[in-house]
């Protein structure tokens, strides 16, 4: 995996690529990949493999720690309600994050060759125009970016689809934003692959505990 990226305070993202991290052999990982279809279950064990080495690096006496879905699907640590953790993966690309006190979305996307008009209006909206003069392949690379920042909100959130993430505003371009109580970061120094991470934002963190 590459060094843990520290995005924020307490918040770490790391990638690498499934050709090159061994799938996880933690007992609950495995029977979890059991009832999974055979890439399926790759992806899960790939991704469970770079996250725990996440959490091996920044929460050692967590690394072993089963992995359980909430009721939305969301993972979580068992037991360990406020470290937040998530995982993507996208054709062999893979992206893991640990976040200390709050949840967090990580959101890693290849991008596709080409996007129709009608795709990109959809995820960019206003914004969309902005990609017309580019070529074919520069603007896929952009809506790519866009999503992630997306999927990476609704994905912190626990929604998922259901959080409607295409019509967060993400300006092409942009490597941080706001939706809601979250904050999302578009990681565009670090990653030649498009990624992104959100999570709560400090100011809700600290409503919380009131």
């Amino acid at each position: 995996m590459t060094a843990p990226l520290l995005v924020a305070d307490q918040v770490w993202v790391t990638t690498t690529t499934a050709d090159r991290i061994p799938p996880s052999t933690h007992r609950d990982d495995l029977r979890r990949a059991a009832a999974l279809p055979l890439w399926r279950a790759q992806e899960l064990l790939t991704g469970r493999a770079l996250l725990r080495e996440l959490i091996a690096a920044v929460r050692p006496a967590l690394a072993q720690t089963d992995i359980v879905p909430d009721r939305r699907g969301k993972p979580w640590l068992r037991g360990r309600p406020g470290l937040g953790i998530s995982v993507s993966h996208s054709q062999g690309a893979l992206a893991a994050g640990v976040a200390a006190g709050r949840a967090l979305g990580v959101d890693v996307q290849r991008p596709a060759p080409s996007v129709t008009a009608s795709f990109t209006r959809r995820l960019l909206h206003e914004h969309a125009q902005q990609l017309a003069a580019l070529p074919p392949a520069r603007a896929a690379e952009e809506v790519a970016w866009v999503w992630t920042a997306q999927e990476a909100c609704v994905k912190a959130d626990g929604t998922g689809f259901a959080g409607r993430p295409w019509t967060i505003d993400v300006p092409p371009g942009a490597r941080t934003g706001r939706w809601g109580d979250y904050r999302w970061i578009s990681l565009r120094d670090h990653s030649p692959t498009p990624l992104s991470c959100a999570f709560p934002t400090a100011e809700t963190l600290r409503k919380g505990t009131r």
